[in-house]
């Protein structure tokens, strides 16, 4: 066995080090030595998982390229590294340096990556006129998706740690000692369910890229009039795939939804040319970080200095973060922080056109100050609140012109996200809805007209979703396995990690002011209290459903699992295994169930407004449409199929749909 990798034990631990200096190539005999070694510890029965590590600056730079063509080096990498895929205890991969070429594919054949914030991944063979040879174009896409990879294939350039964790390819970045927290991301692994490369479904969320590729590669090798075949042929395919229907569905919702049937094309409009804000915080901030970037003055008020200097320091850092990645000018960024005016008072607001309060959700703080600028507001003054869930009748109540008062939801960071809800009350007038729908185009949102009941459209349905994760990891599944399901099905983000993102601060002050809805005897999830309890608040904390290092990403926390289990054990809820076909048939089929309730209540105008939403403020593929164009993509027979075999009762409409023959769309 070769000399240049040697196995140690640290515990539990095994640990594999590759010293091929200088830059550890996978010279012949090391690739083996590898292999051997991992299957060594994976005999061992005190050892739990296996690190493989470079010694010296980097991980594997690649194959040595001196051997290409030499008797020695036609060894089968690949049969090697799937030999290593194939172990049955976890194999983490610690990378630092450089992982490139056959470094790579060696590291993808690994369970598990981790990497140094330094390091750098890539598929640099294209520069030495090759592919990569040892699996890299079938695990890669794998892990990072068809259109990364065919980028990182065809033109070679790396991609740092930073990137490499967006995009899939490595599970978390290791600051500090790289062995040590490669060590101890092993201990929080070494017992959950192996997960290969090679079994991951390829991410489909680019077929029409992946196609014109295709298309693209054919000129070099076909005739002019075969390559147009071939283009027409990949044409059609993509124009009868259910992604291409998606996406164009959702190209004319965004349109469709700025379409509000009962307010006529000539209803004035009151053009915003001042606003103020009250709350300098998350949502105060980037809504008066929108208004500036539009050009319009705002007035941003808090109630102490400190709080005041705290929301500006963000908007600050959010700007100067904008002229690092070449956004923004400096000369830019100045012109519009200019157009913000901080204060601790209410001086200026008789002169804004709008004033929207986003303060947390307590309704008497928000009845409260919307008595306060009803008193000062001028006569034409729109009132408007960020409330995410409180009900915008109860808060117009506070003033004397309620017909003047709507819902601005916007989402957060609401600098960057393109979504805002528009929430007409019961006396909201036809120029404020108006007014407000083209507020959002200037504003470069996607403005949706949603009814007024707890939640509105978006939070709503995201209460559904979130209560039937909480649910499934009562019964048994993990908060990795919930969080993993929602995001290889296409979301942006797993349901628990959305729960970590928002706080479950935020999310328990919600339930407190909601109580009073809760239908008496409907279960309701517990570990998100205890959670709250327990100061465990999130990523703001740094612990919630997951634990979260200093750059808030997350691992697995065992506190959380215990508590989860103790909780369940408590409630007598009993244990299973739960796969992830039946976590998203739960989470997306009550966020469709309940979309179809808001469609009968008319909180919603149309299913596309559903879709528009969910696609825009919640992280839905778009190539599934939105979750009502997912419904009708399963068949709304089957929806009902699938409700019922959960003992759910679906709603009304799905069943008046089936008998009428109708879909949503």
């Amino acid at each position: 066995m070769s000399e240049t990798v040697t196995l140690a034990k640290r515990g539990e631990i095994a640990v594999v080090t590759i010293d091929n200096p200088p830059v550890n190539a996978l010279s012949p005999g090391v690739p083996e030595a590898i292999r051997d070694h991992i299957a060594t510890a994976a005999a061992d029965p005190a050892i739990e998982a296996i690190v493989v590590i470079g010694a010296g600056t980097t991980f594997i730079a690649g194959f040595d390229i001196r051997e290409f063509g030499k008797p020695k080096a036609d060894l089968n990498l690949a049969a090697i590294i799937l030999d290593i895929e194939n172990t049955r205890k976890p194999v983490i991969m610690a990378l630092h340096g450089t992982a490139f070429g056959g470094g790579l594919e060696l590291a993808m054949g690994g369970h598990y990556r981790v990497i140094a914030p330094s390091g750098q991944v890539g598929q640099p063979e294209v520069k030495l006129g090759l592919i990569p040879g040892a699996a890299g174009t079938q695990r890669l896409p794998r892990l990072a998706g068809l259109s990364k990879a065919l980028d990182m294939c065809t033109r070679g350039e790396p991609v740092n740690a930073r990137e490499a964790l967006e995009c899939g390819i490595v599970d978390r970045v290791i600051d500090g000692d790289l062995l040590e927290g490669a060590i101890a991301f092993a201990k929080e692994v070494a017992h959950q369910l192996i997960r290969r490369t090679s079994e991951i479904p390829v991410k489909l969320t680019d077929i029409a890229a992946n196609a014109a590729a295709t298309a693209v590669l054919a000129s070099a090798s076909r005739t002019f009039e075969e390559g147009c075949r071939l283009e027409r042929e990949l044409f059609d395919r993509c124009l009868r795939s259910s992604e291409s229907k998606a996406m164009i569905h959702a190209f004319f919702g965004e349109r469709t939804v700025a379409k509000i049937p009962d307010i006529p094309k000539d209803t004035p409009i009151t053009e915003i040319c001042r606003a103020a804000v009250i709350g300098a915080g998350t949502m105060g901030g980037g809504i008066a970080m929108s208004y500036a970037n539009a050009g319009i003055p705002v007035i941003l008020k808090e109630t102490t200095r400190e709080a005041l200097d705290r929301g500006l320091a963000t908007i600050r850092t959010n700007y100067a973060n904008s002229v690092k990645k070449g956004r923004f000018t400096e000369e830019e960024i100045d012109r519009r922080l200019a157009l913000i005016t901080p204060q601790l008072t209410y001086q200026g607001f008789e002169q804004a056109d709008l004033i929207t309060e986003a303060v947390f959700e307590n309704m008497q703080l928000k009845k409260q100050i919307f008595a306060e600028i009803d008193a000062i507001a001028k006569p034409a003054c729109i009132l408007a609140t960020n409330t995410s869930t409180l009900d915008i009748d109860e808060i117009a109540s506070a003033t004397k012109r309620p017909e003047l008062v709507a819902g601005h939801h916007f989402f957060s960071p609401a600098n960057v996200m393109r979504l805002l809800e528009i929430v007409r009350g019961k006396a909201t007038s036809k120029s404020v809805i108006a007014s407000s729908m083209a507020l959002g185009k200037k504003l470069r949102k996607i403005a949706v007209l949603a009814g007024n009941c707890p939640g509105f459209i978006g939070n709503r349905m995201i209460h559904v979703y979130l209560r039937e994760a909480q649910f499934i990891v009562e019964e048994g599944a993990t908060v990795e396995q919930v969080n993993d399901a929602l995001t290889d099905f296409g979301m942006a983000m797993g349901p628990l990690a959305m729960s970590d993102l928002a706080g479950i601060d935020v999310g328990w002050r919600i339930r407190q002011e909601s109580k009073h809805t809760d239908i008496p005897g409907e279960r309701q999830p517990l570990v998100a209290d205890k959670l709250y309890e327990l100061g465990r608040y999130g990523q703001k904390t740094g612990r919630g459903w997951s634990r979260y290092d200093s750059n808030r990403k997350p691992s697995p926390d065992p506190e959380t699992a215990i508590l989860i289990q103790q909780t369940a054990q408590q409630a007598n809820i009993p244990q299973r295994n739960i796969d992830s076909h039946e976590i998203v048939d739960r989470c997306i089929l009550s966020l469709i169930n309940e979309g179809a309730k808001i469609l009968e209540e008319g909180i919603a105008l149309r299913p596309v407004d559903i879709d528009v939403v969910y696609l825009n403020g919640y992280g839905f593929p778009r190539q599934k449409g939105g979750p009502m164009f997912y419904a009708d993509t399963i068949g709304i027979k089957e929806v009902i199929k699938r409700i019922e075999a959960f003992h759910w009762q679906p709603a009304p409409l799905l069943t008046k749909l089936v008998d009428e023959g109708k879909t949503f769309n």
